[in-house]
């Protein structure tokens, strides 16, 4: 049984997998890297991150005085 295609042809088609494979590779490392970058992300939910943290700590802070008041 003989190969209907040359080596040259299986190498470069080989060697174009193994390029895009590399390129699909760098691109979800700097998906990942991008999606993963905290200053930036804080930086965009700013506003609604701090609205969370502030409502949080009122409760917070109003259980604690409950709890020292003696109410």
């Amino acid at each position: 049984m003989t190969n209907p295609l040359p080596a040259e042809a299986l190498e470069q088609r080989a060697a174009e997998q193994r390029r895009r494979l590399h390129d699909s590779v760098a691109e979800l490392r700097s998906a990942v890297r991008e999606r993963l970058d905290v200053k930036r992300t804080a930086r965009e939910h700013f506003w609604p991150v701090a609205s969370v943290v502030s409502l949080a700590m009122l409760l917070l802070g109003y259980g604690m005085a409950s709890i020292f008041s003696g109410d």
